[in-house]
């Protein structure tokens, strides 16, 4: 009698287990990973339409929920944020990449699409006294502790992603 039981409750674990699986929160499985994509001589910014390449400072990449394979590129991290800020967009992007400034200088001539790092991730620096495209920018790190050093040479406040708004592009 138990040798029965024991197959009945294996059984109906083997059944309903797949079904179980089946109807758990899959979101971080289904997250997809995009690489970065090479920023050319003849990229312009999807915000304002300048030629990306040519001006110093972090760039920015999103990529879109909907476009997955489509990236929107950007001539500095401050319109990279300005264009995600918008609340039809920040709910429609599945992947933002910056320029990780702690491994690549800061000249236009320097642009390298090895140091692209998740821009959620990252630490950045409004209020610098260093220029990107548009005027400041913000400088992103991978490493907090380069954000803060780099304040403490070219002034500003170091910020998490989840820290800027508006306000701060201002």
């Amino acid at each position: 009698m138990k040798q029965y039981k024991l197959l009945a409750l294996i059984t109906a674990l083997t059944l309903t287990t797949p079904l179980v699986m089946s109807c758990s929160d899959n979101s971080d499985q289904q997250k997809v990973i995009h690489q970065a994509v090479a920023m050319e001589s003849s990229d312009e910014c999807h915000l304002c339409g300048m030629l990306i390449t040519r001006f110093d400072g972090p760039k920015g990449e999103v990529f879109r929920k909907e476009q997955d394979d489509k990236v929107f590129k950007f001539c500095s991290t401050q319109d990279m944020f300005s264009y995600y800020l918008d609340p039809e967009n920040t709910r429609n992007v599945a992947q933002m990449l910056v320029h990780d400034m702690s491994k690549m200088p800061w000249g236009s001539d320097s642009i390298n699409d090895k140091y692209f790092i998740d821009a959620k991730t990252a630490w950045y620096v409004a209020g610098s006294d260093k220029m990107g495209a548009m005027g400041r920018t913000l400088a992103s790190f991978s490493q907090k502790a380069d954000a803060e050093a780099f304040a403490k040479e070219f002034g500003g406040q170091v910020n998490s992603f989840e820290d800027i708004n508006l306000n701060t592009l201002m």
